[in-house]
């Protein structure tokens, strides 16, 4: 039995989640021939859960084949995918400053989905999760969202901001999993890794 797993990820704070509960865990990262970002195109007017359910099917699927073509030890994998949705509307990762403002634009004063899967393969054995949490932001100005914007934090996630960080100070309301807001659910990735017959 692996007495580790790998992580399919660059975020660092998926990482840390994962510290938190205790799984020891290698980085299994894209390389520069990857093209990584383009697993996380939207196809036309798809559900958001449909959504980070195929990609981080998607994205699990390339750390197979990357772990395949590296010769590395055999281990579980696990990925995850994190959307934030207003209605159907999937928010992504901001392109630039401009776009983070607009989508932030949005969320001010209103209630969001934040939706993250998680899937880990043992060998031949797949299992998955999908969180689904609420977040209300408070109603928030334009000099406020500049000056967020301008902090550099909203950049490279998904609805331009992080629940963990400044943005908190916006954020007056959250109902559902605090760590799946985060980009891995612990509860859900616990109940995973004790499926493929790891200790958490």
């Amino acid at each position: 039995m692996s007495d580790f797993i790998y992580l399919a990820s660059q975020s660092p704070r998926r990482s840390q989640l994962l510290d938190q509960i205790g799984v020891p865990h290698k980085l299994l990262l894209a390389g520069p021939n990857e093209d990584a970002e383009s697993l996380e195109e939207v196809r036309g007017a798809e559900a958001p859960a449909r959504y980070v359910v195929r990609v981080t099917g998607l994205k699990l699927d390339a750390a197979l084949q990357r772990l395949k073509h590296q010769g590395l030890s055999a281990a579980p994998v696990l990925c995850a995918d994190t959307t934030v949705c207003l209605g159907r509307d999937i928010l992504g990762k901001p392109s630039d400053e401009a776009d983070a403002m607009r989508m932030l634009q949005r969320l001010a004063g209103q209630t969001h989905r934040v939706l993250t899967a998680v899937a880990v393969q043992k060998g031949g054995k797949r299992v998955a999760a999908l969180s689904e949490s609420w977040v209300h932001f408070a109603p928030m100005s334009t000099a406020q969202i500049k000056a967020y914007v301008g902090s550099g934090e909203p950049m490279g996630k998904a609805g331009a901001y992080g629940v963990q960080g400044i943005a908190a100070a916006h954020i007056a309301q959250i109902r559902g999993s605090y760590s799946g807001i985060m980009g891995l659910p612990l509860f859900e990735t616990a109940a995973l890794l004790r499926a493929c017959g790891l200790r958490c």
